[in-house]
C-alpha cells in the first residue's frame, strides 16, 4: 500500500466533503418518510413483545445502537447477531416480537439465513435497506429505504454515508415512538439512573427542600400585612406561605404581591394577609421529583414552591436555586 502525501488543506477539503456527503445522505431520508414509515411506527408501537434488531458487520454495529436507543426511550429492544442466530440465539425471538433487519445491500447471507425462522413463526419484520428490489425488501412486511447516492469513502466501498443514514433513520423511529408513547422526563430517568443525564433528575423534592421550622416563612391568614412583609424579609425566600386556623395552606404572599398591594392601597395598616395573598397557590409533594418542581416554577414564573404533606399543611419549601445547584436542569 503506497502512502500518499497530502497537504493540510487537502485533508481539510476531504474532511469537509465527507461531512457534506453524510449530511446529504441524511437529508435524502426525508423522501423515505411516508406510508411505510407510518406503518413501521404502528408496528413498533403495538408490539406486544420486544423489538429484535439484527444486522451484520457495520449494519450490526448500527443495529446495536438503535436497539439501545429504543430500549432507553420506552421500547424494549434487543440486538440479535444474525450469524449467532442460526446457532441457537434465535431462541430469543417470540411470535409477539417485531424484527428490524438491517442490510444496505438487502442480500447479506447471514441475515437471509434467518428469514425461514422468521417466516415459520410469522414474526413481523421491518426491513431497512438501500436496495428496494432486494431479497430483504421483498421478504419484509414494511421496508424503509435507507439508500444513499454514494458513500463518503473515496472508493465508494466502505460503509460510511449508508451507516450514517441508517443510524439517523433509527433515531427517527425512536423519537417518534417516544413522542407517541408520551414518554416523560421521569420515564427517561428511570432508564438512566446513573451518569450526568440522570443524576440531577433523580432527586426528590424531599431531598432538596428546606424543612427547618425556624426558617420557614409561614404566616396566619389573620396576621397583618405589615407583619407578613417583615416575615418575608427575615426569612429571605421571597415569599410567605399563608395558612388557616387548621394549619392548611390557603395562599401565598410574594414580593410581587407586596409591590402590587403597595401600589393599590395608600394605607396598608388595616390589611390582613388573607386580604392580599394569592389564593390557590402552586405547591408540590415531597415525594415528587425535583424535575417536576422545576417544571412548575418555569411554567408559572415562580422561584419557590410550598411543599405540603398529605393533609395540605406546609412542611417545607423548595427554591429554584437549590434545584439548579443539585443539577436539576
Amino acid at each position: 500500500m503506497e502512502t500518499i502525501t497530502m497537504t493540510t488543506s487537502k485533508i481539510n477539503e476531504l474532511a469537509k466533503e465527507v461531512l457534506t456527503i453524510e449530511a446529504n445522505s441524511i437529508l435524502r431520508l426525508k423522501n423515505s418518510i411516508g406510508t411505510e414509515f407510518d406503518k413501521a411506527i404502528d408496528l413498533l408501537f403495538n408490539c406486544k413483545g420486544r423489538v429484535i434488531v439484527t444486522g451484520m458487520g457495520k449494519s450490526g454495529l448500527i443495529g446495536r445502537k438503535i436497539a439501545a436507543t429504543l430500549s432507553s426511550t420506552g421500547t424494549p429492544s434487543y440486538f440479535l447477531h444474525p450469524a449467532e442466530s442460526t446457532h441457537g440465539d434465535s431462541g430469543i425471538i417470540t411470535r409477539n416480537d417485531v424484527i428490524i433487519a438491517i442490510s444496505n445491500s438487502g442480500e447479506t447471507q447471514e441475515l437471509l439465513n434467518l428469514l425461514p425462522l422468521i417466516k415459520r413463526f410469522g414474526v413481523t419484520m421491518i426491513g431497512m435497506t438501500g436496495k428496494m428490489g432486494s431479497t430483504l425488501a421483498h421478504a419484509s412486511d414494511v421496508t424503509l429505504d435507507i439508500s444513499v447516492e454514494k458513500e463518503a469513502c473515496p472508493l465508494n466501498k466502505a460503509p460510511t454515508a449508508s451507516t450514517t443514514a441508517t443510524l439517523a433513520m433509527g433515531d427517527a423511529l425512536a423519537v417518534c415512538l417516544l413522542e407517541k408513547r408520551g414518554f416523560s422526563e421521569e420515564d427517561f430517568l428511570i432508564f438512566h439512573p446513573s451518569g450526568a443525564l440522570g443524576k440531577g433528575f433523580l432527586y426528590k423534592v424531599e431531598d432538596l427542600m428546606l424543612t427547618d421550622k425556624e426558617k420557614l416563612p409561614i404566616a396566619q391568614e389573620n396576621q397583618s400585612f405589615a407583619e407578613v412583609i417583615a416575615l418575608i424579609s427575615d426569612k429571605k425566600l421571597g415569599m410567605a406561605m399563608i395558612v388557616n386556623e387548621e394549619g392548611k395552606l390557603t395562599g401565598v404572599l410574594t414580593d410581587g404581591d407586596i409591590r402590587r398591594t403597595l401600589i393599590k392601597y395608600p394605607n396598608i395598616r388595616p390589611l390582613l394577609a388573607k386580604d392580599v395573598m394569592s389564593p390557590n397557590p402552586k405547591f408540590i409533594s415531597p415525594k415528587d421529583y425535583g424535575a417536576s418542581a422545576l417544571n412548575l416554577m418555569e411554567k408559572y414564573s415562580i422561584t419557590a414552591l410550598a411543599v405540603l404533606d398529605e393533609n395540605g399543611k406546609p412542611i417545607g419549601t423548595v427554591h429554584i436555586h437549590d434545584l439548579l445547584k443539585a443539577g436539576v436542569a
